[in-house]
């Protein structure tokens, strides 16, 4: 009879598994090309919910195309944001940054703010490769929390429309509607739910042992040979579960607005409350619990399948 085989469990792409450092990842900017459109790469949005759509299907070669189906959605809240600073970067460095004078009181008893200023007629484009943006979500408008999250945003252009739209938009609002559209694909980066301390079996999906087994069921036979003398990481073990960074990649953009005073959707939320500021309808799941800040981003690499995906939401 041959000897049992089994595969190793657990991927070790995503290692070591430990809780992440900060709620909002950072992002490889320069990897995230936008052709389209001209201004910010991304935006902060914070998770409402999921809810049941009925919509008009009008996919072409869909075999539901003309049909009415429904499909799960997350409902997104997406507060205005500030222009915080701008970054000049030179060879991947910060070398100059330019701080906006226009901060609020819960910024500044969260930020140290620098002895030295400059102002935006002191730049020189030539001196620098590229321009980034530091934003802030203004939360204060919304149910979620005052405090406000802060991140740094790629922009896409050259470096001179980079410059012009941090110009324009030094001390304006910044509507989520001015950097995505309704039927556009978006990546969603954010932390998947914290579980805690979790056992090999949950965690990296190791059978359970027999009924009769001597030292424990849900645990590893063997935590490895007597040479070497000592577990190697490769080990399935107790440890953390959740609260890790991940992506969900082409996300269909369903719908997005301001809510009307009269949609019940939008209305008593469950561990959220109401949404009082622009939202979007994201098609499907997303990572995270209510109130979860996550970035939404231009597609790294959009698929032919999920944008030819078109739905009308039926009121």
């Amino acid at each position: 009879m041959p000897s049992k085989k089994s595969p190793r469990h657990g991927s070790l792409q995503y290692w070591p598994r430990k809780r992440a450092s900060k709620f909002l990842p950072r992002v490889n900017w320069d990897a995230i090309s936008s052709h389209t459109s001209k201004g910010l790469k991304g935006f902060i949005g914070y998770k409402a919910g999921m809810i049941s759509l009925v919509v008009l299907d009008n996919t072409a070669n869909s075999m539901t195309k003309g049909k009415k189906i429904v499909i799960p959605a997350t409902i997104l809240e997406c507060p205005p944001m500030r222009i915080l600073s701008l970054r000049l970067l030179k060879n991947g460095i910060v070398a100059k940054e330019i701080l906006n004078e226009h901060l609020e009181k819960e910024l500044k008893r969260k930020i140290t703010l620098p002895k030295k200023k400059h102002n935006l007629s002191e730049i020189k484009i030539d001196e620098c490769d590229d321009i980034h943006v530091l934003v802030y979500s203004e939360t204060k408008k919304t149910n979620i929390k005052k405090t406000p999250d802060i991140i740094e945003l790629g922009l896409s252009g050259t470096k001179e429309e980079k410059f012009n739209f941090a110009k324009e938009n030094w001390n304006k609002e910044i509507s989520i509607q001015n950097v995505f559209a309704k039927g556009e694909l978006v990546d969603l980066r954010g932390l998947t739910k914290g579980k805690g301390l979790v056992g090999p079996v949950k965690r990296f999906g190791i059978t359970l042992k027999q009924h009769k087994s001597e030292k424990g069921q849900r645990r590893p036979g063997s935590l490895g040979p007597w040479h070497p003398t000592r577990v190697t990481f490769r080990v399935p073990m107790a440890g953390q579960l959740g609260m890790f960074t991940r992506i969900i990649y082409n996300n269909k953009i369903i719908g997005m607005g301001k809510p009307d005073e009269n949609d019940k959707r939008f209305k008593g939320i469950k561990n959220f409350g109401d949404i009082k500021t622009d939202y979007v309808l994201v098609r499907g799941s997303v990572q995270g619990v209510a109130k979860r800040q996550l970035i939404l981003t231009k597609t790294l690499r959009e698929t032919k399948k999920q944008k030819k995906k078109t739905f009308e939401v039926m009121e």
